[in-house]
């Protein structure tokens, strides 16, 4: 009667600090490869050891591809990972009269075990581990803006946005083999025109919230639960809202069921300080280790009253909400197929980060949930979005609404009293990338700069740093970044203009400091600064 779509958006900002021995901040990914990249590879895996065909969609972004692959940072996750294990063992070991305890000591023994056996067998390369599923035919991988670009607030200059989408493309080739069908628009924001230049660039298919389908003009025959195609014939996947609630609501959302485990309460800050003083920050500062015993037991109580996590009822309780939610997705569309008179479409996406990260359950919730509609249920079908194309190649042709997947649905989540000052100076900085893009340079040394003005600016524009400040965590560490990027981009500029990074005139100091910025910002080591120049 319908298709299920599940879209899970992987994206983590560019964090690699080569410079420092220690940044909290790397530890982002670090945590997602433990608790989200390597589960979902493992219910990958395990989908195929038991003959399920099985058919995802998932977005890698340009920088999130980049960091999996860097030599340092598959370093320094080994030394992370390597930490887990002796905290892990350590906590086994010490704890022979806390049965409960020693329970759950053992439980993350094995789990990170586990991941060193997965991380191991892949040669530490993850995208080579996703890329196998995407051969295989099961799993479609799609891209996003090369940084993650909020792209409506690009739209006044076109060079900027077009640069956002054909250096991730490129990127996506360089790593796949192919270039990308789909794309996963960044904080799902779309702009009336946008459509063109993803025709343009190569893409098939894009996807945004709910809205900028629902307030199409002419207004879609079939809601959300069909793609609209664009004038320039590129589809457009919207959010089922009604899915995704049941996921992400704060108040009926199954994550916060009081058998899951509760995020906020680590070993980290639980345990001895001297005990636990080899497992935190070098300068002694407390923070998350991943070892959780607790569970959410009730929303409003305090951390002191939460009580011990149980893994075997956690795993019970996702099975049963994998039931409750392909239950309501037959009902749904059986409701859809009678109204509509045709297969609806019901598209899933959520960020990829949720699932074992923030909701440790997350991956177990994704396996049972694919599992239970492979063999009980006969109401969907699960596809992907590029095989949903090719069987459905026709559909209604509407122009598409402005949106994002931001509270309110629109631009204000990024563009607000606490960020508002960094525009002008991407604004400043882009209008000096174009002009920087007409140079011939004289030589390779200049050359190089060039594409570092490129590669600067283009990791100032990440919406994670206006979404972080946005959001009041971590403000310090995101406002450094786009100040960063934006002086080491004028610096290269300014001197570019005064002609000193050409080899007869560049000091020793500054082709020094050139290959100390290319070393630390080193994201789209074939980037071509040209892609600034005027479409």
């Amino acid at each position: 009667m319908g298709y299920l779509a599940l879209v899970l958006h992987a994206h983590l900002p560019f964090v690699r600090h080569p410079e420092q021995d220690f940044v909290l901040e790397e530890e982002w990914l670090y945590e997602a490869i433990t608790e989200t990249y390597v589960p979902l590879l493992h219910m990958f895996e395990g989908l195929e050891r038991d003959g399920i065909d099985f058919r995802f969609t998932m977005s890698l972004t340009p920088p999130l591809v980049s960091m999996l692959r860097d030599p340092l940072l598959q370093e320094r996750y080994d030394e992370y990972l390597t930490k887990l294990e002796e905290l892990a063992q350590l906590e086994y070991d010490k704890n022979v009269t806390n049965g409960h305890i020693r329970y759950l000591a053992e439980h993350y023994v094995k789990e990170f075990s586990r991941v060193r056996d997965l991380w191991e067998r892949y040669d530490r390369d993850l995208v080579r581990a996703f890329k196998r599923f995407q051969d295989s035919g099961n799993l479609e991988i799609i891209t996003c803006g090369a940084t993650h670009g909020y792209l409506p607030l690009m739209q006044m200059y076109p060079q900027a946005v077009w640069a956002q989408l054909l250096v991730a493309c490129e990127h996506y080739n360089e790593h796949f083999g192919q270039w990308p069908r789909g794309i996963w628009l960044p904080e799902c924001a779309y702009y009336q025109g946008l459509e063109r230049m993803i025709a343009d660039v190569g893409l098939r298919y894009m996807i945004t919230d709910g809205h900028g389908i629902l307030y199409a003009k002419p207004r879609p025959r079939y809601g959300i639960y069909a793609p609209i195609f664009t004038e320039t014939g590129v589809a457009v996947f919207g959010r089922d809202h009604e899915s995704s609630q049941q996921v992400w609501s704060a108040e009926v959302g199954y994550p916060g069921d009081p058998v899951y485990r509760e995020f906020y309460k680590d070993l980290g800050y639980e345990a001895d300080y001297e005990y636990i003083k080899p497992y935190i920050m070098p300068n002694g500062q407390r923070k998350n280790t991943g070892i959780k015993y607790h569970r959410i037991t009730g929303r409003n109580l305090d951390l002191g009253q939460k009580q011990l996590y149980d893994p075997y009822w956690a795993r019970e309780k996702a099975a049963e909400h994998a039931g409750n939610f392909m239950f309501n997705r037959q009902r749904q569309i059986e409701h859809l197929y009678g109204v509509m008179g045709r297969p609806p479409l019901v598209v899933a996406p959520y960020d990829a980060e949720l699932f074992g990260h923030w909701w440790y359950e997350g991956p177990w919730f994704l396996d049972y949930l694919i599992r239970k509609s492979y063999f009980d249920q006969s109401t969907y079908r699960m596809t992907h979005l590029a095989e949903y194309l090719r069987e459905h190649p026709t559909q209604q042709v509407c122009k598409p609404a402005q949106s994002s997947w931001g509270a309110r649905g629109f631009h204000e989540y990024w563009l607000n009293q606490t960020n508002a000052w960094i525009y002008p100076h991407l604004h400043k900085a882009t209008e000096r990338m174009i002009e920087l893009s007409y140079r011939e340079p004289a030589d390779d040394l200049e050359w190089r700069a060039l594409n570092q003005a490129a590669r600067e600016l283009l990791l100032a524009q990440s919406s994670d740093w206006a979404f972080i400040m946005r959001t009041g965590t971590m403000v310090p560490y995101a406002v450094r970044r786009t100040k960063s990027h934006l002086l080491r981009f004028s610096h290269l500029y300014e001197k570019i203009k005064e002609g000193q990074f050409r080899r007869e005139k560049a000091s020793p100091e500054e082709e020094e400091w050139l290959s100390k910025v290319e070393y630390m910002d080193n994201i789209f080591p074939n980037i071509n600064y040209r892609t600034y120049r005027p479409l």
